[in-house]
């Protein structure tokens, strides 16, 4: 796969957690994306110890969508995937989770490079502390520190990453707040992706006006599947006036 901005235009992930996605309900979402041209599939998260190759197999054999690696650690390693998410937590001080994991990770990465795309996870405090807080042991930047936020963007980008993605951690009180996003857009080049705590379609419309490319919905889908299509709709009337 040759390399390409990434995403290329306003686009809409939904993200699977292999613990959650047992087959029925998986079925029925997939159906959905499929329905509504989800643009990626995003395979992984903070918690799951399922095996993230059968997951990704299965998904293969409901759907065409491109699958999108999203490794919450490297028990979730696997070169399956159409592209893979090489994340870097820049906006926590962990060093493995900065470039602890990535080394031990490269050896087996070292011959699908083409698939790579380096992402800054930016982890954002909106509300109680999140499972991805507590399992990478950093602590978030809070959603009122907005030039915190932009200055970690720009060191990410400026280290030649690929892509920003503020992150307010899965079943988040909130979603980032659109002042935060809309001042990271401003002042970076590269792709902004946002999740967590995203819920609704109006939500969703107002993030995509505040700068993102990218919007990432996970637990928002599993309780109300509609949202996905809802916010398919939305990107497409984003993408007429692109």
């Amino acid at each position: 796969m040759k390399q390409e901005r990434f995403p290329g235009e306003k686009s809409i992930a939904l993200l699977l957690d292999p613990d959650k996605a047992k087959d029925d309900s998986l079925r029925n979402i997939l159906k959905i994306a499929d329905d509504c041209q989800a643009d990626f599939i995003l395979a992984g998260g903070s918690l799951t110890s399922a095996g993230i190759g059968n997951l990704i197999d299965r998904t293969r054999e409901l759907s065409s969508i491109p699958i999108v690696l999203f490794p919450g650690n490297l028990l979730q390693l696997t070169t399956k995937a159409d592209r893979i998410m090489l994340l870097s937590l820049i906006s926590g001080r962990n060093p493995e989770l900065l470039i602890g994991n990535h080394v031990i990770a490269a050896p087996h990465l070292k011959d699908v490079r083409d698939k790579l795309v380096p992402v800054g996870y930016i982890l954002v405090s909106c509300g109680p502390r999140t499972s991805v807080e507590y399992i990478s042991q950093t602590e978030a930047i809070p959603s009122d520190k907005t030039e915190i936020a932009v200055a970690t963007a720009l060191a990410g980008e400026m280290l030649g990453l690929k892509m920003i993605y503020l992150e307010a951690g899965s079943g988040a009180a909130n979603h980032v707040p659109l002042e935060m996003i809309r001042s990271v857009h401003d002042n970076i080049s590269i792709p902004l992706a946002v999740g967590g705590g995203i819920r609704t379609a109006g939500e969703v419309k107002d993030i995509f006006a505040a700068g993102a490319d990218l919007i990432i919905l996970g637990n928002g889908c599993e309780k109300n599947p509609a949202l996905l299509s809802e916010a398919c709709r939305i990107r497409d009337e984003f993408r007429k006036i692109q």
